[in-house]
């Protein structure tokens, strides 16, 4: 098996929105905005080599929104998924899988291109992965969270034929279809969001998505004002940090911009990143 990260580039948002009720004296001292209180965030995917699957975790923004939606983001260093995937070594048309995390649109919206006014899957020979459970939430929204499930990115991987569910048991399921990766599922941020948990040279490293989406995150307290059930996340940061700590599990950070994953220690404040860096820097080689 292969690891590689692919940044995507940069978006902003705003900072009260990312920490919720934490204060911005607070949050200010770990992560900078700028005039108008954004936060730059990196948009960073996993890709993986198994055996004979190439399978990507998330696609990023993608490029087929307008400008004026764009503008409301001010990207900057992007680049386009397949030339990033390139710089890897390998094409679009290699893939096999794509596990789309949850369906907000900076995780899933490089899984479909436009063509003038047509709308086709990104990966033509992949089988894209959702929950049944989020797909529904995604594709019938309530008025919290609709700005975020776009449906240009959603639909039209269903009328591909090449959309997938991985059937949710309980919160940790070990589907047949990926022999070295488990789903963690969690609701916090949004209904039944997939962790994926990979199991890797004797390691795990967990693909964290929005329940951590940065170091700055790992405080229990430390929640977006994004998520429809604060509360849940709360639980489940920190069944998760207990777990991940205990077993000495790689955080991989989707959002990110400085540090692309962490492994934890116990400290008198609660557990924290005890060593941050790329993800290379924590994994068996």
């Amino acid at each position: 098996m292969n690891i590689f990260t692919i940044d995507t580039g940069l978006f902003k948002l705003d900072g009260g929105a990312m920490f919720g009720v934490v204060p911005k004296v607070l949050w200010s001292k770990k992560i900078e905005a700028d005039a108008h209180n954004l936060c730059t965030w990196a948009m960073r995917l996993l890709l993986i080599e198994d055996a004979d699957k190439l399978i990507l975790i998330d696609t990023g923004l993608g490029d087929k929104q307008s400008d004026k939606f764009f503008s409301y983001y001010d990207l900057s260093e992007t680049i386009d998924l397949e030339a990033a995937l390139n710089q890897k070594g390998f094409s679009c048309a290699e893939v096999t899988d794509v596990i789309l995390t949850h369906l907000h649109f900076d995780h899933c919206g490089g899984a479909i291109r436009r063509k003038n006014e047509q709308f086709y899957p990104t990966f033509k020979n992949a089988q894209y992965w959702s929950s049944e459970k989020h797909w529904n939430w995604a594709t019938q929204p309530n008025a919290r969270e609709k700005a975020s499930f776009l449906k240009e990115n959603i639909l039209p991987i269903q009328e591909s034929g090449q959309l997938l569910f991985i059937q949710r048991q309980n919160s940790l399921i070990s589907p047949s279809d990926f022999s070295n990766i488990e789903f963690i599922f969690v609701d916090g941020h949004t209904e039944s969001m997939m962790l994926p948990l990979i199991h890797y040279k004797g390691q795990k490293i967990l693909y964290a998505a929005d329940l951590l989406p940065s170091t700055a995150h790992i405080p229990l307290a430390w929640v977006m004002g994004y998520d429809t059930r604060p509360l849940h996340t709360l639980k489940e940061k920190e069944a998760i940090l207990t777990k991940a700590c205990d077993e000495n599990w790689v955080i991989c950070f989707e959002h990110d911009a400085t540090n692309q994953a962490c492994v934890l220690e116990r400290t008198p404040k609660g557990i924290r990143a005890a060593q941050v860096g790329n993800l290379s820097t924590f994994i068996a080689l």
